[in-house]
């Protein structure tokens, strides 16, 4: 199972385990992580669960699809070039160790 750390705005660091497959957001969601909103449930309709990969980890997660570029558009804070939303990332044994850094604030 793939192990993922969650870096809040303050500093605060969470790692939780996750299941191959799902997502970031699903991740977060199921660990009860408060700066992960995911008010659509992951179906690409907000940008509340918008994160900012590490950017030792930027090249293995992707690049972000041109509606996951129009998504952030929406995004409360700062989109960066490392901003992804939380759901487009599939887990896999590949990221285990993964390190995502939460805005300040989603909604």
């Amino acid at each position: 199972m793939p192990r993922l750390t969650f870096v809040e705005h303050d500093g605060t660091e969470t790692t939780l385990e996750a299941a191959t497959g799902d997502s970031v957001m699903e991740t977060a969601v199921a660990g009860g992580l408060d700066g992960i909103v995911a008010e659509c449930g992951g179906s690409m309709m907000c940008a509340t669960c918008h994160c900012y990969v590490d950017d030792a980890w930027i090249e293995r997660t992707g690049t972000r699809s041109e509606s996951e570029d129009d998504m952030l558009e929406s995004a409360v804070c700062e989109v960066r070039p490392t901003s992804r939303l939380s759901c487009q990332i599939v887990l896999t044994p590949e990221l285990d160790g993964l390190v995502v850094h939460l805005p300040e604030a989603q909604v």
